[in-house]
């Protein structure tokens, strides 16, 4: 008998300020649902250890979406979209999130995200609280304000630099096999896509006069960043975590950026006793 893998894969349309997107995602399990977001230049596929999971699965219906133009999520056939520079906004990752809910009838899911999914993370909380029951933010910080965004569309720039570059962001201690296949799916975006993710990571997610705001009776928020993650380093988290009355942080002890990916077994240490609490309300 084959192996197959309890995941799904299927597409959903989403209309985003008025564009339609042809989203891909992938999904496993039952109960509260779960949404997953990749870092910047990257896809759902760093999701598929998760999306196994079962323990996890079994209380969670965990889906794993590609965000417009990465992955399978191809740009949109109604727009010209080659003769603009692809930018990620702020106001558009949000709007996206909240219509790719309405999309699939999702009833208030957990969020996760790791990097600009974890700034992602924040965002959601102060702009549409009701839209969640709890965020789970990796690698959320106030801001990230030490630009590299010019650097990853130029000519000299390739895949090549773009793996090394990845590896360089794990922890020393996470299984070579999960790191080099974290570093091969950031080979594969193209190099605007990434650099057009980078410009909300550093220049559009700016939370210094609303992290305050959030309530955490209407949303529940954990704080998760790895010890070994350069960008942000823990104790950035930790003065996030400082403005949010009622959030929790934890470190990842032996971790770097890519947690879902990089070694999932460790993350599940931490992520099931969040996933428990949430599900008890």
């Amino acid at each position: 008998m084959a192996k197959i893998e309890p995941i799904i894969g299927k597409y959903v349309y989403v209309e985003v300020e008025g564009v339609e997107y042809r989203v891909y995602f992938e999904e496993n399990g039952k109960g509260i649902p779960l949404v997953c977001q990749h870092t910047a230049g990257s896809d759902g596929r760093q999701w598929r250890h998760l999306l196994n999971d079962e323990e996890i699965t079994s209380f969670c219906r965990v889906i794993a979406v590609d965000l417009p133009y990465h992955g399978k999520s191809i740009p949109p056939e109604s727009m010209k979209w080659w003769q603009q520079e692809y930018k990620l906004t702020r106001r558009f990752f949000t709007n996206f999130h909240a219509e790719f809910n309405h999309a699939l009838g999702l009833d208030r899911p957990v969020y996760i995200g790791f990097s600009m999914g974890g700034h992602l993370a924040i965002d959601l909380a102060i702009e549409k609280p009701e839209e969640y029951r709890a965020i789970i933010g990796g690698e959320a910080c106030i801001s990230s304000p030490h630009s590299t965004e010019p650097y990853w569309d130029h000519p000299r720039i390739d895949n090549t630099f773009r793996y090394a570059a990845m590896i360089g962001m794990t922890a020393p201690q996470s299984p070579e096999n999960y790191v080099r296949e974290t570093a091969f799916e950031y080979s594969q975006s193209a190099p605007q896509v990434f650099k057009g993710d980078l410009f909300y990571y550093f220049e559009d997610h700016n939370v210094a006069d609303t992290a305050k705001l959030i309530d955490t009776s209407k949303v529940s928020v954990y704080l998760i960043t790895g010890e070994y993650d350069p960008s942000p380093q823990p104790e950035e988290t930790k003065v996030l975590a400082k403005e949010i009355k009622g959030s929790k942080f934890v470190e990842l002890k032996k971790m770097g950026h890519f947690g879902m990916s990089e070694n999932y077994p460790l993350l599940r240490q931490y992520l099931l006793p969040i996933l428990k609490e949430i599900a008890k309300g």
